[in-house]
């Protein structure tokens, strides 16, 4: 893979088309993979051209979420096998397509900097066929994670009410406005009771936020805690395919819709 030069971090910030973001949050199990392959179909039902990258490096699940069994991934991307774009598959029920990862691939898990940023530019580059990219993070916030996280204009911060989520995304945006000042960081509260709860929630962060980092993330949305959302992920189905008209479905395509207004 060939090393090409080092993303301008405000530049990408600057992208008036707000192409590439990222969704992290910090602790795994707050549904930041389901949350990105929603928004993905939201944007897709909207008529965009949209890609998903997996980008939890070793432990990627969205084609399985899906149900799907990629002939090419991002291991033969970073064996010599394939090219970026030879590893795009498209996702016809959902509208929108996918670069899988290797669940449980050690030798993706342990990329050095130097691949990964090469992978940040060879994404950028692919993006611009695209209205928008997801790149869904692995969980954590590790180096890696944010590495990957380097090329997007604005960078969704999953959250939820329990108290170990909450902790490691904050962790995730006070490192991440120290690598990267000035990234547009927005937070998503999900699973929340209700939408009182959920801002409830992003208040609790919000504060933390204003206090220690002396900004605060805007709310990008609140996603209800849905029992139809844990029946389509049994079902590998997207959520806007079976249950299009659910709280949770109908939350998911607020956010979509404020994020285009602010585009």
């Amino acid at each position: 893979m060939n090393v090409r030069p080092t993303i301008d971090r405000g530049a990408a910030s600057r992208r008036d088309d707000q192409r590439i973001l990222a969704v992290a949050s910090g602790k795994g199990g707050v549904g930041k993979t389901w949350l990105s392959i929603t928004l993905a179909q939201a944007f897709a039902r909207r008529g965009k051209r949209v890609l998903v990258f997996d980008g939890d490096l070793g432990l990627a699940n969205i084609d399985i979420q899906l149900g799907l069994m990629p002939e090419t991934d991002l291991q033969a991307v970073f064996d010599g096998r394939a090219g970026l774009k030879a590893a795009v598959m498209p996702y016809r029920q959902g509208g929108f397509d996918l670069i899988a990862g290797r669940s449980g691939s050690g030798g993706l898990a342990s990329l050095p900097m130097e691949r990964l940023e090469a992978l940040c530019e060879r994404l950028v580059v692919l993006a611009e066929d695209y209205d928008h990219v997801l790149i869904d993070l692995g969980a954590g916030v590790e180096k890696s994670v944010r590495q990957l996280a380097r090329p997007a204009s604005i960078i969704l911060v999953i959250t939820t009410d329990e108290p170990t989520s909450l902790t490691d995304a904050y962790a995730f945006i006070k490192l991440t406005a120290r690598d990267h000042p000035g990234a547009d960081m927005r937070i998503v509260v999900n699973m929340a009771q209700s939408i009182g709860a959920g801002e409830h929630t992003y208040g609790t962060i919000a504060k933390a936020c204003r206090n220690f980092l002396k900004f605060t993330p805007p709310l990008a949305g609140i996603v209800r805690r849905d029992a139809h959302v844990p029946d389509c992920i049994r079902h590998q189905t997207p959520l806007l395919s079976r249950h299009p008209n659910s709280e949770a479905a109908g939350d998911v395509e607020s956010i979509v819709a404020r994020l285009l207004e602010r585009t």
